[in-house]
Formats: C-alpha cells, structure tokens, sequence
C-alpha cells in the first residue's frame, strides 16, 4: 500500500467544529487502503521523505503558523512533492484577496473594495465588514457602522457590506466534482447544518467558482449565502484545507464522499 503523510491538529479548537472527529473518521477509512502516519503541521517539515503523498487537512489557520508553513510549502514546491491538496488555487490559498478581484470581474460575490475611495460601490448600507486579506476563520474580522469605517486604516483589510442575508450554504468538491451540499437554516446557528438538494442553478453558481480556480487537485468549499432577493453571493473559495462537516451529511453522502476521497488519492500518488 502506499503512504500518505496525513497533516492534521486534533488540538485545534474552533468554534462549532471538531476537527479531530473529522480525521478520526478520515483516517480510519483510509488505513484499509493506505499506510498513513499522522503529523502536526507544525511538524511537517521533519517527515516530508516518508511518504509518497502528503495529505494537507484540518491544519487549523496557517496564519498560526505562516513562517514554517510558507517554509514548508516552499520545499513541497521546490522538491515537487505530491500534496492533496495541490499549492495552486487562486482562493483562500492564497489570502482574500481574491474576493476583490471576483468583484472586480463581477463574478456573483458579496462587492469588495480594499480603499474606500471606491466606497461609492458598495454605499447603501447600515453597518460593513472588514477582513484581513492573511486572515482565516474570521481571525481579525470587524463588523462596523457606516460612521465608523471612515475612521479605520484600511491597509492589508478589504471591506464588504454586512448584508441581511437568508441563509449560508457550502458545496464540497473533490478535484471539481461535486459531492454534497450542507446549509445552515439559522443563519444564527452557523455551524449547525443540513444536507439540502441543490438546485441546478445552484450548483452553476458553484461550479463557475470551481472552474475559475483550475486546480489540479484537491476538496474545495464554496461557501455562499442567500439574499434576500434569492440571488446567491460568494462568500469564500476555501481551497487549502477546508473542514468538511461531514457529520452532518447523510450516511450515503459521506459513503460517496470517501469512497470518491479514496480514489483521488490513489490518482494523487500517481
């Protein structure tokens, strides 16, 4: 059987999710198919010739750790080693910024401006997000009155309006196919999700995402939500290590999803 060097931190504590239930259940799948020895991301760098692929999964936010993970991608990159997922998407990969440039190209995203001598593109509006381009798991977010924003330096941040949205929905893929779909009935209770039927507009909405990334390989999640005129908006393009929530998927779901998982990484390993 192959080795796989599965990254994950089951130490990791966010809110609403349990990422060491999520590899538990991952990883205890895979062993039948292949040899996995599981490091800390943190500790990558010490195990990188032991395996033919390195999977990267709920390494929690890379901002925790930047310097030793941009080290550590920058040998994975030098040496070409195999890591699932591939270091060249265009989304959270690489920051938010992205999310100004899909506004820019006006791509159906929440509207981005990073100065607000382009406030005019977004006005209209009570209260407004700032995000950090690095951040990740809403690390560094504000949200601010239109009277307050004024008064904020803005660099390194990009800003969004707040909007009244309906509800939050994320479509997983696996190397641009999809999987399942989860959304969170009460956009209060953000983490308490339920599989939902896309419609094929939906799923258009999602894929034109996928296919703008043009990613080798790897899970991506493209989180959206629903306005109040029904229209969905981006929200994020997780493409580095998306959590997966499969608990919350029905059983055939994520019978689909592993057994697609499985697959993938076979072809991964070449």
């Amino acid at each position: 059987m192959e080795k796989i060097l599965y990254l994950t931190d089951f130490y990791f504590n966010a809110q609403g999710r349990n990422y060491y239930k999520e590899d538990l259940f991952i990883t205890e799948a895979l062993k039948d198919h292949f040899n996995i020895l599981i490091a800390n991301p943190k500790q990558a760098m010490a195990y990188l010739d032991t395996s033919e692929l390195i999977v990267f999964r709920n390494t929690g936010p890379v901002m925790n750790y930047l310097e030793y993970f941009k080290e550590f991608q920058k040998t994975v990159l030098s040496k070409r080693l195999n890591i699932y997922n591939s270091f060249d998407g265009k989304g959270d990969m690489q920051g938010k910024q992205y999310l100004l440039n899909l506004s820019k190209s006006e791509y159906p995203v929440i509207p981005t401006i990073n100065q607000l001598n382009d406030f005019s593109k977004i006005d209209g509006h009570e209260r407004y997000v700032i995000k950090p381009i690095v951040g990740a798991d809403s690390i560094g977010m504000q949200v601010l009155d239109k009277n307050l924003l004024f008064e904020v330096e803005l660099g390194g941040f990009l800003v969004q309006p707040y909007l009244n949205f309906e509800y939050e929905i994320s479509f997983y893929f696996i190397d641009g196919e999809f999987q399942y779909a989860l959304y969170a009935p009460e956009k209060k209770k953000r983490w308490e999700l339920i599989e939902i039927e896309p419609s094929t507009e939906d799923l258009q909405f999602a894929y034109q995402f996928i296919e703008w990334n043009q990613m080798k390989h790897g899970i991506q999640r493209v989180d959206a939500c629903r306005i109040e005129n029904g229209e969905l908006l981006l929200v994020e393009l997780e493409d580095l290590n998306p959590f997966l929530s499969l608990d919350c998927a029905k059983k055939h779901s994520r019978s689909k999803f592993m057994k697609n998982f499985v697959k993938a990484i076979s072809k991964a390993v070449g």
